[in-house]
């Protein structure tokens, strides 16, 4: 049944509020008209206006039947449209806001993209210094409690009467107040994007030489590409699959993203634990000359667990793709996609970490899984396998790129857009995207090592996906004092903030240790 167009109202400064014009967008789209709910509301408030209550059996009952069929479906036309939600009429010309016919299906994909990819590989360098059961035990820990604030998250999108909170950072100062929620969460965020653009770039153009080298093999060129060339040549390619306008119209790419992030986790430690161990092997936590030294070493792996879950950044856009009504608000599907997207994370990670200390044990390097089977059994697996494997991972980095990068996208345009009042033109979106894609490129070039410091950006932006959220639900849902809710919460929150000092300091140590000169990959 083709649902009715959904209405909404602005508001405009010193005017009475009117209907949102129907504006065509750069890529062709109408501008989103969806109508939105509190979802935050309590049932007490929900039970005492609705924008349907005046219309009740009592107050039809003395009315004829054809003004009766009118007021009912009228009735029904208003529970489909729900509440009218103040919008920026801005958002209609962002990538993000852009197109809001998103649903579970896109949400799952998105999520799945976002939340598993190349960190999942570096799982096992994080046992080999943790062992077994702090390994084990850290990373269910971690699992769990981001789960618990992805929750929060979705139940936050629409916390307050007719208006949704789209992204991060707008969520953040609705918490924290418009200063303080910038700075808390404009720099974790946008390391988060850029950062992790930045590592994707490194892993997939070294994955790309890998990949070339494997099936090459002895009859490759003299002069082959340079590790910068294939960089140059990843780079091109992500700033072509950029060129699609906004998040619902990457959910192909990210359903390739997802696939294939699943399809080489479990192909990497399939291939591991099939093959006979090396010589030598211990589960014994690394052991290091002096205490502190270990200490720092240990801090540094939590770190890398906390890197792993590193989506939550990009978990209320998602959900502001999606339409959300009085009668159908966007947490139910938003969270029934996640449900699904965290069942298969949790089903690539803990296989991948558990299988590939099982098969390397303290013989991990530094690189992770790929390393490892490119280290230890070139000769054993089938080529064939071995570059599949390798190329699923580029596959990966080429999608998981662009849904990293969107909430960059978003920015540019929103300065560009507000400073003109109105959207960019093709040429500019696209001088964006190219400008964003280079920068990315020229950051790594200059820090090869930064796709090496899980534990350090795990630390970083922890704050993100394990702290904010706690706070963000005490000082909007506002529990209770002294309940178990205000507890709970509260600290969570300040072992997310203490965990995240931690984590840094273990990182800073690892990279200062390591001579900055740690690579994700160690070809020969």
């Amino acid at each position: 049944m083709e649902e009715r167009p959904e209405t909404e109202l602005i508001s405009i400064p010193a005017t009475p509020r009117a209907s949102t014009p129907e504006i065509l967008t750069p890529s062709g789209q109408r501008s989103p008209r969806g109508g939105h709910t509190s979802t935050g509301a309590s049932n007490k408030d929900a039970k005492s206006w609705t924008p349907t209550s005046f219309i009740s059996p009592r107050f039809l009952s003395p009315i004829g039947t054809p003004m009766k069929r009118v007021l009912v479906n009228m009735k029904g036309y208003l529970e489909e449209v729900g509440h009218l939600t103040k919008l920026n009429p801005q958002d209609a010309w962002l990538p993000i806001t852009e197109s809001r016919n998103g649903n579970a299906h896109y949400a799952a994909f998105h999520n799945l993209n976002a939340g598993i990819g190349f960190q999942a590989l570096v799982l096992p360098v994080a046992f080999s210094f943790l062992g077994w059961s702090w390994g084990i035990i850290s990373l269910t820990i971690a699992y769990f409690w981001q789960l618990y604030t992805l929750w929060i998250l979705v139940q936050l999108h629409e916390a307050v009467p007719g208006k949704r909170y789209n992204r991060y950072v707008e969520l953040a100062q609705a918490a924290f107040g418009e200063r303080l929620g910038v700075w808390l969460a404009l720099f974790p965020t946008v390391y988060l994007s850029a950062g992790t653009a930045t590592a994707l770039i490194l892993v997939g153009g070294e994955t790309m030489k890998l990949f070339f080298q494997i099936v090459c093999g002895p009859l490759c060129s003299s002069n082959p590409l340079t590790t910068v060339e294939w960089y140059l040549v990843f780079t091109s390619l992500c700033i072509v699959l950029s060129q699609l306008p906004n998040l619902n119209s990457i959910a192909g790419l990210s359903l390739v993203g997802a696939v294939t992030a699943i399809t080489y986790a479990t192909m990497a430690w399939v291939l591991s634990v099939s093959q006979p161990r090396p010589p030598l092997i211990s589960y014994e936590p690394i052991s290091l000359p002096s205490y502190t030294a270990s200490l720092f070493s240990v801090l540094n792996a939590m770190g890398i667990i906390a890197f792993t879950f590193r989506g939550h950044n990009l978990v209320l856009e998602i959900q502001a793709t999606m339409p959300s009504t009085f009668k159908h608000p966007a947490h139910v599907p938003m969270w029934k996609g996640a449900k699904v997207a965290y069942f298969f994370i949790a089903m690539c990670l803990f296989p991948i970490a558990i299988g590939g200390f099982w098969a390397y044990g303290n013989l991990m390097p530094s690189g992770g899984m790929l390393s490892a089977l490119y280290a230890f059994h070139i000769h054993d697996i089938p080529r064939g396998l071995l570059a599949m494997t390798f190329l699923l991972v580029v596959f990966n980095c080429l999608s998981s790129f662009q849904i990293y990068s969107m909430p960059a996208f978003d920015s540019f345009e929103a300065g560009y857009t507000s400073r003109t009042n109105r959207p960019c033109s093709i040429w500019v979106r696209s001088g964006f995207r190219i400008f964003f894609g280079f920068v990315s490129f020229f950051i790594g070039v200059a820090l090869p090592f930064l796709s090496s410091l899980a534990g350090l950006l795990g630390g970083l932006t922890l704050p993100v996906t394990f702290a904010y959220p706690c706070f963000m639900w005490v000082l909007i849902k506002k529990p209770t004092k002294y309940s178990f809710n205000w507890y709970f919460n509260w600290i969570l929150g300040w072992l997310g903030v203490a965990f995240s000092l931690a984590f840094s300091i273990g990182g800073i140590w690892s990279m200062v240790n390591n001579g900055l000169k740690l690579r994700f990959f160690k070809p020969s």
